[in-house]
């Protein structure tokens, strides 16, 4: 059980219609929510976190000087606040506008209109990942675990390595695509790898089939993390012989349970 409660986090929320401000704060005060504070633009946050840098950023997609993936990888490039906790509200559906967004590391994207429960349970994420708890294993050291990180996105690959980070593991090596993660498997034993599904020169699943046939390797686990849930080649990757499927973005409870399963196979 953490030792945070909603009551304790800090909230900055980015919203240019001050009726949907309204109505976004008015939820997160029924969920226990009191430290909140408004701003209408991109620069307007920007001076604020400088000055007062909140637990949570809930923004909007579209401001009247920016948009939302603009303002995250301003934020995710300033090293000082490359960590703060960041929530998308919109009822943008395209692929294109959302998956910068996706990739950048977020809590949660939540519709406009959404629900408490979707709410609470972004809200719990973000505790999450402000007071972590250390996975823990039977089979394995935690401290002791090696992964092996696949991702063509240095934002994604930092926000997993984040999140992996605190749950206590930080032997981690990373590659850029799938190409890459070949050169180093041949050179290294790992105890998991993490690969994105869509990535240039050799993808997700190109890379699962080298593990599992070229090898000869059926037993190291292999997650892919992808932005695309409804993508046709899951099905393949599947049989390819992957041991979970992780939809970005994930919540530290969802990717520890994953993790679990696929470590201990229970």
């Amino acid at each position: 059980m953490s030792s945070i409660s909603f009551a304790e986090l800090s909230i900055l929320l980015i919203e240019p219609s001050y009726t949907q401000r309204k109505i976004i704060l008015t939820h997160l005060q029924q969920e226990g929510v009191h430290h909140i504070d408004g701003v209408a633009t991109a620069q307007e946050a920007l001076t604020f976190i400088e000055q007062y840098p909140p637990d949570l950023v809930i923004s909007a997609m579209y401001l009247p000087d920016s948009n939302a993936s603009e303002l995250l990888h301003t934020i995710r490039q300033n090293d000082r606040h490359s960590t703060i906790n960041f929530m998308l509200v919109s009822s943008e559906t395209r692929f294109s506008a959302l998956d910068p967004v996706r990739q950048a590391g977020v809590v949660a994207i939540l519709p406009k209109p959404f629900d408490h429960a979707d709410l609470n349970r972004a809200l719990r994420a973000t505790i999450d990942y402000i007071d972590p708890k250390e996975l823990e294993l039977s089979s394995y050291d935690t401290n002791e675990l090696r992964v092996l990180l696949v991702d063509d996105s240095v934002t994604a690959r930092n926000h997993i390595q984040r999140v992996l980070n605190n749950l206590g593991i930080n032997g981690i090596e990373t590659a850029q695509n799938g190409s890459e993660a070949v050169h180093i498997l041949e050179q290294s034993d790992f105890d998991l790898v993490i690969t994105d599904l869509n990535m240039p020169e050799m993808d997700g699943q190109q890379l699962v089939e080298y593990i599992r046939q070229d090898l000869g390797d059926s037993f190291l686990p292999i997650l892919v993390v992808t932005s695309v849930g409804n993508d046709p080649r899951l099905d393949n990757i599947q049989q390819a012989g992957v041991s979970a499927i992780c939809d970005k973005p994930f919540e530290p409870q969802s990717i520890k349970e994953v993790l679990y399963r696929v470590l201990e196979g229970d």
